[in-house]
């Protein structure tokens, strides 16, 4: 039984294991690792009941997508049904009034069973659930199955970048189905927070706890919550609460003072995180005790500029795939997504776009610590169609529920180059859904910019995003010398619209957001290509100056960000080879895309 005097390390000071980093709990299981596993091409599973018969014969290893090498299967061919079977062992399991199976992520959509009775379902390839498995788990051991859903012709999904031939072709990959995030056990209490958002109010120094409960709180229970910067105690309020949901704001009085508010703010210069403690009390004397962290930040556009703290900032991003060539989607281990972050910080940039993939909030957790700029971006459906709509919508609104309390994340794209909306400068009703999609983002988290559609064709966007891949750098030059100019063109480099909408605003910040996508490559695949080649190392690093050189020479431009930073199979226009070695030495890469 947890009470208050119980103390669970800050979370600041986990080292990037546990798969919710804002949500800690002392006590879990990773359960990943080897579990038995089968392909089910004829979807017999269930008419068989391999739930409970034993039929797994096969071993894979999660939580990588079968068609990966790291997987121990490596199978990229079409198999739309797989199924899963690991045995939990009673005296591995952490001790607690409830106990909860948590998936970070299972594409696209699977049912779960515990000793063969169903423990629940989901659909929505990249985001989280939970089921409380308590009442189905005996004395002993026992097993948790898992069959998944992913029909690789379903145009429907939210696919990002995921291929729907056999074979990766131009800037699609491999296939992600089943588990690919992290699968882990949970002790918890029985009324216990599930999830745990941070508002916060820069100029007021107000914060604002906002918390959903697995149940309603019964009468008299209170909620301590107590903010800390190392040693130092910066907060601490209880109060009692009432209901499922509840607000708890207070101040963090340092920041009264205003010739030292700005110390505690989190930059990239300055990543300042502030650890909480959540303690949750009920009547009975049960509760539950999570830890969390937050940044103290404001974002904004105003003036043709990008604001964090009230202060411009140029943006200077790369575009990140997310993608290994061992594990695919899924990342190797937890420290390749610690590697992956300080990488993009030690090539210069302060920020990074994580395209076409929500990421594993692990990379989030780094990013924060690190002081490393992200953007948060949809894998895009391929259809314009109600259920397209349906299944987007729902899983973005899930990943703003993971995601927006993370300092890192200063813009949302749900959209891109108009995929699942490719008649948008012709359809009124295309035109409305990117609209729709950036109010129902700025209604759920009203503090970040949204681009509604990444590239061109903007309707209500925040950011004048523009993707054009010309190398010739003093065609750059000239095409970006004034806002103007750019505002005036009647189409943007590949022939599409900048704006769709005519209410769309006109000071929005420009930037440039994909270009480069220059190609070289030692002993690269067949197929391999960029938007341009290099002849050699030497080649590669002229090309990079006189460009970004060229972009950086623009006034109107608010931002950029390059394409990319590692090779993508096919795709050789990385900065750094797939396994992340850099093509050139990073001194000089940085002193490219440095400040």
């Amino acid at each position: 039984m947890l009470t208050e005097e119980r103390r669970v390390d800050a979370a600041t000071a986990q080292d990037g294991r546990y798969p919710r980093p804002q949500l800690v709990r002392a006590d879990w299981l990773d359960l990943s690792g080897p579990w038995t596993f089968a392909f089910d091409d004829e979807d017999r599973g269930r008419g068989e009941h391999w739930e409970r018969s034993g039929a797994l014969s096969g071993v894979i290893q999660v939580p990588f997508p079968f068609e990966s090498e790291a997987s121990g299967v490596g199978d990229t061919g079409f198999h739309p049904v797989v199924w899963y079977q690991r045995t939990v062992l009673r005296d591995e399991l952490p001790s607690g009034e409830r106990l909860i199976l948590n998936f970070g992520a299972v594409d696209h959509s699977c049912e779960v069973w515990v000793e063969g009775r169903s423990a629940g379902r989901h659909e929505g390839g990249s985001t989280p659930f939970s089921l409380d498995i308590t009442d189905l788990v005996g004395d002993g051991d026992f097993s948790v199955t898992v069959r998944a859903e992913d029909d690789p012709a379903d145009v429907a999904q939210p696919r990002g970048k995921q291929d729907w031939r056999n074979h990766p072709h131009s800037i699609w990959y491999h296939r992600t189905t089943g588990i690919w995030q992290p699968v882990w056990l949970e002790a918890a209490a029985d009324v216990r927070v599930v999830q745990l958002h941070w508002l916060t109010d820069v100029p007021a120094g107000e914060v604002t706890a906002q918390l959903r409960l697995s149940r309603p709180a019964p009468a008299g229970s209170t909620v301590r919550i107590t903010v800390a910067l190392g040693s130092e105690t910066l907060a601490s309020v209880e109060t009692t609460i009432a209901g499922r949901e509840a607000e708890v704001p207070f101040r963090i009085h340092r920041q009264t003072n205003g010739q030292a508010y700005e110390e505690l703010l989190w930059s990239p210069s300055h990543p300042t995180l502030l650890d909480a403690t959540v303690s949750l009390l009920t009547p009975r004397g049960a509760g539950d005790v999570v830890t969390s962290y937050f940044g103290l930040r404001s974002v904004a556009v105003e003036g043709g500029r990008f604001l964090l703290n009230d202060r411009p900032l140029y943006l200077r991003s790369v575009l990140n795939q997310g993608y290994w060539p061992e594990s695919h989607s899924a990342a190797p281990s937890a420290d390749a997504l610690r590697a992956e972050a300080q990488l993009i910080l030690d090539l210069g940039f302060n920020a990074t776009r994580l395209h076409q993939k929500y990421e594993d909030p692990r990379f989030l957790f780094w990013a924060d610590k690190l002081g490393l700029l992200a953007w948060g971006e949809a894998p895009a459906a391929y259809a314009f169609s109600p259920e397209a709509i349906r299944r987007s919508v729902t899983e973005w609104s899930a990943v703003l529920d993971r995601d927006r309390s993370h300092p890192s994340i200063v813009t949302w794209v749900p959209l891109n180059e108009s995929w699942g909306v490719q008649h948008i400068a012709h359809d009124p009703r295309m035109v409305s859904y990117a609209k729709a999609l950036v109010h129902l983002t700025k209604t759920v988290d009203p503090s970040r910019p949204v681009i509604s559609n990444d590239g061109w064709e903007h309707a209500a966007s925040d950011i004048l995003s523009i993707h054009d891949y010309d190398h010739d750098p003093e065609r750059v030059r000239e095409r970006y010398a004034n806002r103007e100019g750019i505002l005036a063109a009647p189409f943007t480099l590949p022939g599409r619209r900048l704006i769709v909408d005519g209410e769309q605003r006109l000071d929005a910040p420009i930037m440039l957001t994909e270009f480069g996508g220059i190609s070289y490559t030692e002993n690269g695949p067949a197929d391999a290509w960029g938007y341009s080649t290099a002849t050699s190392q030497a080649d590669l690093v002229e090309r990079l100056r006189a460009l970004v050189g060229a972009v950086r020479s623009s006034a109107p431009l608010a931002g950029y960000c390059y394409t990319q930073l590692a090779d993508t199979g096919q795709e050789t226009n990385g900065l750094v080879f797939e396994d992340r070695r850099p093509k050139a030495p990073i001194e000089e890469l940085r002193t490219i895309f440095g400040a």
